[in-house]
């Protein structure tokens, strides 16, 4: 679309209609730089939500189409009602219509009917509409039919709680990347089980919280993608991350055993528990040809785990759906968006794939589950357990995005503008969530993700929390500068965070870092939801104190898996790295490793720490672990790899291939970390401080 002027008439007619259908075409990026969003970025945006914007007569039949489908939205789709308040249903009611009906189906299966007359309802909050009051409702999702003469819409009604569930004081817990935990047991990268080792551990020194990365399905073939934030579904769990010996088939299935015991296999496991970084297709493939051997026995007995199984299936309706999609995939070697049109469509048939690779993928999952059910059984015995991590999207050749496309925007990638760190904002390839599409379908599917961790998570962490209120859109063929932000439906999303929350006995902490709007914080507190303190931040040197005092409703930490480690921000290596890596020019760096220095000189004084830089370290690491374990933050994260002075990171944001992101196995094994008395006294130290107890 050509538009000469921002003032023209055709650009105002655009604005008119990205605005209707909840983009917003200004904005403050992450310098503080206004923006406005060019007519091709509103164009491409609009058209991922499946609105026609190209050329002036189609912006101004969009504008007439979008304005008659509003006047004949009679009602909403969804409705919130807090803290068991009864809710009340704007309705628009033709001219001429007396009377009416309502019934309500409750989601305990009661169900409530009435005949209303117009006259009897009072005016409602928007123009032309009048007020349904709807009895009191239980805590859960209900459904409201409202029938006007021949015609009937229904309207989900979220009844929840204003707040989730909500952290005890003075917890403490410790961070590892699962797939980063080395122990004498697992073959080649971390798996459930040596999760369960370090949640006992941590346990037993007071720790009530063993936090990760998300733990679920990637792609480890072809395609290949590792990273734990483009999964390959956020409906199902991580292959690779099995405990195979702990599987009751494994005793079973002699020809598994006999497997595991050859020289070949030894000689593999060997291989990769000596890289210093995952091998994710070695590791995959040397436990999916175990696992195999394990299905197989499965499914040819029958007895109590067949039982198990047949019910865990009947409560996962998406699972046989998913097995066979991964079954296509393996067959295939490819991505849904090269398969035939009846594939890609969603139409499979058994001569679609090989049936003992559906049957892998059900048992996997079955499996996953019930091995990540009983950890967190048992890691809930010392606090809330574990902490996982919900992604904010999911690969493009997802499974949840060739199952549920239409709540996907296709056409765009969810993103960020720019900031301090990403000069050029951020594409990150994922599709967006259409927020439309979303309300339309009850959040079915945001639903189900919930679910699918909180049934594990005593602790939940939603990535990119803003994204309850609006996320950033770079369309097809733009440059990650040039997107725009849509909004979403916040009331509702955190209506139902609250719910499930509340009925798992789920806390939530929100990803709330870089430049976030003052209402996201405040929503944040009055729902119950933590945000993050992290101390690299946060640091105040030119005062007399280290840090800004943590606020209580947070979950504290010195980084996070996207930081260098301490050690790396003490002595300014991370610096290095970006300068070599060229996210940093040579003047820029100068100026911020004399800035860096600095800060080091005036924390290392403020410590009573002496000239020695790395004794210094020592001091100025013990000192913010106890300060923040003193502080008022309801939880503080202690990422382990701090401990032992690692200078690696886990992830440099803006690389790919250039370092081994996600992929670095920890230095020290867990025995190792177990054994180390300095390490021990460290977190026991931090434990003291949490309670209160002197140093």
């Amino acid at each position: 679309m050509t538009v000469k002027s921002p003032h023209s008439a055709a650009a105002g007619e655009l604005v008119r209609l990205a605005q209707a259908h909840g983009i917003q075409s200004r904005y403050v990026d992450g310098l503080g730089a206004e923006r406005e969003a060019s007519a091709a970025s509103l164009v491409g945006v609009l058209r991922a939500l499946g609105v026609a914007a190209q050329g002036e007569s189609e912006v101004r039949e969009s504008l007439a189409a979008r304005a008659e489908e509003l006047a004949q939205r009679w009602v909403e789709p969804v409705v919130v009602a807090w803290d068991g308040a009864a809710p009340e249903i704007d309705v628009r009611i033709p001219a001429g219509v007396d009377r009416f009906s309502c019934h309500s189906d409750l989601e305990t299966g009661e169900r409530r009917g009435r005949d209303l007359s117009v006259s009897e309802l009072s005016p409602g909050r928007s123009a032309g509409t009048l007020r349904l009051p709807i009895g009191p409702l239980p805590l859960g999702y209900h459904r409201v039919s409202v029938a006007i003469e021949k015609k009937r819409a229904e309207v989900l009604v979220i009844s929840a709680p204003r707040q989730g569930h909500v952290l005890s004081p003075h917890l403490w817990g410790a961070f590892l990347p699962l797939y980063a935990l080395r122990t004498k047991n697992n073959w080649g990268a971390g798996d459930l089980g040596d999760l369960g080792e370090l949640s006992r551990w941590i346990g037993s020194l007071g720790g009530g919280v063993v936090a990760t990365l998300p733990l679920l399905a990637t792609f480890l073939d072809r395609p290949f993608e590792p990273s734990p934030y483009a999964p390959a579904s956020r409906l199902f769990w991580n292959d690779a991350l099995l405990d195979v010996p702990r599987l009751p088939e494994w005793e079973a299935t002699p020809t598994a055993r006999r497997l595991a015991e050859s020289i070949a296999f030894e000689a593999e496991v060997s291989a990769l528990v000596e890289r210093p970084t995952v091998d994710w297709v070695r590791v995959a493939a040397l436990k999916r040809w175990i696992v195999g051997e394990l299905a197989r026995t499965f499914f040819h007995r029958e007895g109590s785990r067949r039982e198990a199984f047949e019910k865990f299936a009947e409560g996962h309706p998406h699972l046989e759906h998913y097995a066979a999609f991964r079954a296509v995939g393996d067959r295939r070697g490819d991505t849904w968006q090269a398969w035939p049109e009846r594939l890609k469509q969603g139409t499979l048939l058994p001569s679609d794939y090989d049936e003992d690779s559906r049957r892998y993928h059900l048992f996997v999952q079955w499996a996953l589950s019930d091995q990540l059910g009983n950890l967190a059984r048992e890691a809930r015995r010392t606090g809330p357990g574990l902490y996982l991590d919900l992604p904010l999207g999911v690969h493009a050749s997802a499974f949840d995005v060739w199952r549920e496309r239409a709540i996907f925007a296709n056409g765009a990638s969810a993103g960020a503008p720019p900031d301090a760190l990403f000069q050029k904002g951020q594409s990150w390839g994922f599709p967006p969530h259409h927020p439309e599409r979303l309300r339309e379908s009850g959040y079915a599917y945001l639903i189900a993700c919930l679910r699918h961790h909180m049934r594990a998570a005593g602790i939940l962490r939603l990535d990119h929390v803003m994204q309850l209120h609006r996320l950033y859109w770079v369309p097809d063929g733009c440059e990650a500068t040039d997107g725009a932000y849509v909004t979403y439906p916040a009331d509702e999303l955190y209506a139902i965070l609250c719910l499930e929350s509340h009925r798992h006995r789920t806390a939530l902490v929100g990803e709330n870092l870089g430049t976030v709007p003052p209402e996201v914080y405040e929503r944040l507190e009055g729902h119950g939801i933590l945000g993050l303190y992290v101390a690299q931040y946060e640091f105040r040197p030119e005062q007399d104190e280290i840090l800004r005092e943590p606020p209580e409703p947070v979950a504290a930490s010195l980084n996070t898996h996207d930081m260098p480690p301490f050690a790396a921000f003490w002595d300014g290596s991370d610096l290095d790295d970006l300068e070599a890596l060229g996210a940093l020019g040579a003047d820029e760096a100068a100026d911020l490793k004399l800035a860096r220095a600095r800060l080091r000189a005036r924390v290392a004084e403020l410590v009573g720490a002496g000239l020695d830089l790395d004794a210094a370290r020592e001091q100025a690491l013990d000192a913010l672990h106890e300060g923040l374990a003193r502080s008022r933050a309801r939880l503080v994260l202690v990422n382990l790899e701090d401990l032992w002075g690692e200078h690696a990171p886990q992830n440099v944001p803006g690389t790919h291939t250039e370092r081994p992101n996600r992929r670095r196995k920890a230095s020290l094994m867990l025995e190792e970390m177990k054994t180390d008395g300095k390490i021990a006294e460290r977190l026991r130290r931090i434990d003291r401080a949490r309670r209160g107890e002197p140093a």
